[in-house]
């Protein structure tokens, strides 16, 4: 007992093990045991056989943990494809080995449970599956039995298919492929993919574009699939391709087959509005009630959707208050009533348009709307009364007053005629164009010094015109055109001898139809005298010195003058005697001539 395995009881001789046996390790152990009786120096020996009874505690253990082996697919059911193999420490029935397939990928495979044999139960197809997986395990027939599991032992036998290149690459991902239109170059699009049931080179498929590229907008990886922009999209431009994809197996010969990639496109809000016009120009007649229609602003936006749809609006701004737009149709309309004469033009520069991408784009155009005018203004006068003073020696044809209407209504509705509508008993005409009025004779202030008529302003409006009347008075101021005129001439005078001095002897009257200082008269002698005297204003002819006799008799020359500035004379005769004269009084001569030199100034004696 090298090992010290066992023990013996000095006295009774009992044999004991001391450590765990093993029948795997020594089935039979050979002791020799020694006996002494006493102290005597004779020993005796004898042989003691043990047989280590074995248990089952060895499960069994495969020898090689994986395996593989290559088949063709044309092996029919039945065809032995493997041996597996496990060993079993243990003895006996403890040491009979089962086989059993504990994971089966299919029902494809069967194994012999005595020897392990794996056999086809059905012709493989390396199309559906090239490779298989049979974990196999090992029980031994012990009670209880033990298998490979325990010690977590199992052989995975791999079978693989041979194949044959009998299958045409399928596609597998979708024909239909979407991308925004503003990604840059190099963008992976889509991944096209397409399997092939082949194994090895025919089951390894390479990708081709065989059209619809043209514009060799996109790049494909022949390997991997991937198609990727070789420049920048617009969807404006091009809204899809269609692209006819192959793939094709390495095969010998190769199977391929086609696919029709459609991509389409996403709208990017990257166009902004565009109106149809910069400037858009029209017009609308003022008065009108509001909720009138102006005009329709349209704009186009080459994007799609809501990028694509428009608001339409017109920025705040003087006058802007007047006119609304309709955000959807871009109808212009009126929300108060507009007056051409308070403004005529608007122009508004504010007319905006937006889309309602995120974040919107937009554009401005120009409004030029013009107010047509309607007739509802009348002409209006400066004045509501015209009065003008004119000398009485104008000349027929003199323009003495422009008069001048205006109205704020515009073309015929502003155009303004004129016309007299009272007599001016044939005195004055005007101008229905210019407005002015002319003497058409010579006017008398003596015959009639005022007149007092109307005018009226018309518009030249064909539909209803309008009008506007003003009075004038022409007030026809004094010349001194007419002479002094003696109440009578000549002026007979009785004045007695005795008649004492700074007495009345006669009175001279004369009117002068002119006015003031123009019809003011003035009297005075031709000659100088000294017997008598005139008084300047009352035309009194007073005796300065007693008469002489009472014969006596003289003829005084009296001139009546008026006070203008050129003034205007008129002579008369006062016969003063002092006796009474029956005899009529005589011209000194029968005839009377002068010479009056022409330019002579009115006036002159």
């Amino acid at each position: 007992d090298p090992h010290g395995r066992f023990s013996i009881d000095p006295q009774f001789g009992i044999i004991r093990s001391k450590k765990q046996l093993d029948h795997e390790t020594q089935s039979v152990v050979m002791l020799t045991v020694q006996s002494q009786l006493g102290n005597s120096p004779v020993y005796s020996s004898t042989q003691v056989s043990i047989s280590v009874i074995d248990i089952n505690d060895n499960p069994p253990v495969f020898l090689t943990k994986s395996d593989k082996v290559t088949i063709s697919h044309t092996q029919p059911p039945g065809t032995a494809v493997y041996i597996a193999h496990a060993e079993d420490k243990d003895s006996g029935l403890n040491g009979a080995i089962k086989y059993s397939i504990a994971s089966k990928q299919s029902n494809a495979f069967s194994i012999d449970p005595s020897l392990g044999v794996v056999n086809l139960t059905r012709t493989v197809f390396a199309e559906k599956q090239h490779e298989y997986t049979l974990h196999i395990t090992a029980e031994d027939c012990g009670s209880p039995p033990l298998t490979s599991l325990l010690m977590h032992d199992s052989l995975a036998a791999k079978i693989v298919i041979l194949d044959i290149n009998d299958n045409s690459p399928s596609f597998t991902s979708s024909p239909l492929s979407y991308v925004m239109e503003d990604v840059e170059v190099g963008f992976l699009v889509h991944r096209i993919i397409a399997k092939d049931p082949d194994e090895g080179r025919n089951g390894q498929v390479t990708y081709h574009i065989l059209s619809g590229n043209d514009d060799e907008a996109f790049v494909l990886d022949k390997i991997t699939g991937l198609l990727t922009t070789a420049k920048l999209l617009d969807r404006e431009i091009q809204e899809r391709y269609s692209l006819t994809v192959m793939a094709l197996d390495d095969g010998s010969p190769a199977l391929s087959s086609t696919q029709v990639l459609t991509i389409i496109l996403l709208d990017v809000n990257d166009e902004a509005p565009v109106f149809l016009k910069q400037v858009y120009e029209t017009a609308v007649h003022e008065n009108q009630d509001p909720g009138e229609f102006v005009i329709k602003v349209e704009a186009v936006d080459r994007d799609a959707g809501l990028n694509s749809l428009l608001r339409y609006e017109i920025f705040p701004g003087t006058g802007y208050e007047k006119f609304k737009m309709n955000s959807d149709s871009g109808e212009l309309i009126t929300t108060a009533s507009l007056d051409r004469e308070t403004q005529e033009v608007f122009i508004i520069k504010g007319n905006s348009c937006h889309d309602l991408g995120s974040p919107p784009r937009s554009s401005t155009a120009q409004l030029y709307l013009t107010v047509l005018d309607e007739n509802d203004h009348n002409p209006l006068f400066a004045k509501s009364q015209y009065q003008i003073s004119v000398r009485e020696d104008l000349e027929e044809g003199s323009a003495i007053l422009d008069l001048f209407a205006s109205d704020e209504d515009e073309g015929l509705n502003g155009e303004v005629t004129y016309c007299l509508i009272d007599d001016t008993f044939g005195a004055f005409a005007i101008n229905s164009v210019t407005g002015s009025i002319v003497t058409t004779k010579a006017l008398d202030r003596e015959t009639k010094s005022q007149y007092t008529f109307r005018v009226v302003a018309s518009d030249c409006s064909t539909h209803l015109p309008r009008s506007a009347t003003v009075s004038v008075v022409v007030r026809v101021d004094d010349v001194n055109d007419n002479d002094p005129i003696f109440l009578q001439n000549p002026i007979r005078a009785f004045v007695p001898a005795e008649t004492p001095v700074n007495e009345t002897v006669a009175t001279v009257r004369a009117e002068d139809m002119d006015l003031g200082s123009n019809g003011a008269v003035v009297f005075s002698l031709m000659i100088a005298e000294t017997v008598f005297q005139i008084d300047a204003k009352t035309g009194d002819v007073i005796l300065q010195e007693p008469l002489d006799s009472k014969g006596f008799s003289t003829q005084l020359l009296v001139t009546a003058s008026d006070q203008g500035i050129s003034p205007r004379t008129a002579t008369a005769m006062v016969i003063i005697f002092t006796e009474e004269q029956e005899e009529e009084i005589s011209f000194s001569h029968s005839l009377y001539e002068a010479s009056i030199p022409e330019n002579s100034a009115a006036g002159g004696h």
